[in-house]
């Protein structure tokens, strides 16, 4: 598929996502009730207000592992790579933490390494360009 195409479907995927899928997810997620899932809390890069999004986490100890669908187009990465300070809800508590994208893991073992078949089948289903982003809480 062309760059034009993964942008085209990039934008379908990203409008679905935002009208249906995300609003009764988020809310799921802020109240605990997703296990796999959270909230991360990240500051808008030029507006600086705060943006929370629902990403499909794995936690390690006090390291959380998220792999990103859409990448480096994902609004909450760019905000991340801007100020990588951000707040993840867990459980139905906020954590704070440092976010950092890790450009050398390899995001499809890293989605293997989560043990959840369906989420990483959704992840590389609706992904165009999956990317590791590690969480140190």
């Amino acid at each position: 598929m062309t760059n034009a195409g993964d942008a085209g479907r990039r934008r379908r995927i990203v409008r679905v996502q935002r009208c249906f899928l995300n609003p009764p997810v988020k809310a799921l997620a802020c109240l605990g009730a997703l296990p796999g899932h959270a909230l991360i809390e990240t500051h808008g890069r030029r507006t600086g207000k705060r943006r929370r999004t629902v990403v499909g986490i794995h936690v390690d100890g006090d390291t959380a592992w998220i792999v990103a669908e859409q990448g480096r187009h994902a609004g909450y990465v760019r905000n991340l790579q801007a100020d990588p300070k951000v707040r993840v809800r867990l459980r139905g508590r906020w954590r704070d933490g440092h976010a950092e994208v890790v450009a050398d893991d390899d995001p499809q073992d890293r989605l293997d390494s989560f043990g959840r078949r369906g989420h990483a089948s959704a992840v590389r289903r609706f992904g165009t360009d999956l990317m590791t982003v590690r969480v140190d809480l």
